[in-house]
């Protein structure tokens, strides 16, 4: 099935002077005007292309690449506001429509907005929209603890930041946990720390377990090789200086330097951390 707003794989089915029809099966043929068709290519051939509609609202493929397609969050600029309301740069030369209605605030041009791209119902149009929150999957995230995710920086609040996980859920980052400034649209890796019954979700950016423990362990002996053997550092420092220094969170960092002490590899005292000599 071709779905509309998004990349297909179709088949050309013949030759025209103005470029090359599409089977494009449920929407019919599907024009690819001549600019964006290959010299060699020929009917029987399949290409990968981006279908939506035109100015006159009928479907045209394209080979130009979309930043987002039918079904994303994505973080797009304003390249013009109209009376109709503000287009964005998504990728192709025909801009996508963010309705007056569909705007939180009202958008300004030159400025970038997290966005949802949608097919609207009422006028089969793509669209996009500020209103996220009506369009996240609904029910129980199927997640379980420490699973690593995908996600967008949605929003900062009061307790940290609302994001975006796997382009389907809300989550939260804390504040807390949260060692370095994040900017909306951002994209990252998190991990679950849990999942609430009303179906939000608590993120945390550091990966939990042994695993990271180990690698921050590693990360900790190189840089106080290379500081001569002792580093000014101890589970009494500042969460912020930790995480500049070492990239990590102070669980993390006290976990890890108490397991190099376990071990005997280093020692830790008032001023801070030393290797064993």
């Amino acid at each position: 099935m071709t779905q509309l707003g998004q990349i297909n794989t179709l088949t050309i089915v013949k030759q025209v002077d103005f470029g090359v029809y599409l089977d494009g099966d449920n929407l019919g043929e599907i024009l690819m005007p001549k600019r964006y068709v290959d010299p060699d290519l020929k009917p029987g051939d399949q290409v990968t292309v981006m279908v939506y509609l035109d100015g006159e609202e009928r479907y045209v493929a394209t080979t130009e690449e979309p930043l987002a397609q039918v079904g994303d969050f994505a973080w797009l600029k304003v390249n013009k506001i109209e009376n109709a309301g503000a287009f964005l740069d998504w990728g192709l030369s025909k801009e996508l429509l963010v309705p007056f209605s569909e705007q939180k605030i009202k958008m300004e041009e030159g400025r970038s907005y997290l966005v949802y791209v949608y097919i609207d119902k009422v006028t089969d149009r793509i669209a996009a929209s500020m209103k996220l929150e009506k369009f996240f999957t609904d029910g129980t995230p199927p997640f379980v603890k420490n699973e690593p995710v995908d996600i967008i920086v949605w929003t900062p609040t009061e307790i940290g930041y609302k994001a975006i996980v796997n382009g389907k859920y809300q989550g939260v980052l804390y504040k807390n946990e949260v060692f370095k400034k994040l900017s909306t649209g951002q994209k990252m890796k998190a991990f679950i720390k849990k999942v609430r019954e009303d179906g939000k979700i608590d993120l945390v950016l550091d990966q939990p377990g042994y695993e990271k423990i180990d690698s921050t362990a590693q990360s900790i002996m190189t840089l106080l090789t290379k500081a001569g053997g002792s580093l000014p550092y101890n589970d009494k420092t500042d969460p912020e200086v930790i995480y500049r220094i070492f990239g990590i969170s102070k669980k993390a960092f006290k976990q890890s330097i108490g397991n190099l002490f376990k071990q005997r590899i280093i020692t830790i005292s008032e001023t801070g951390i030393e290797l064993v000599k």
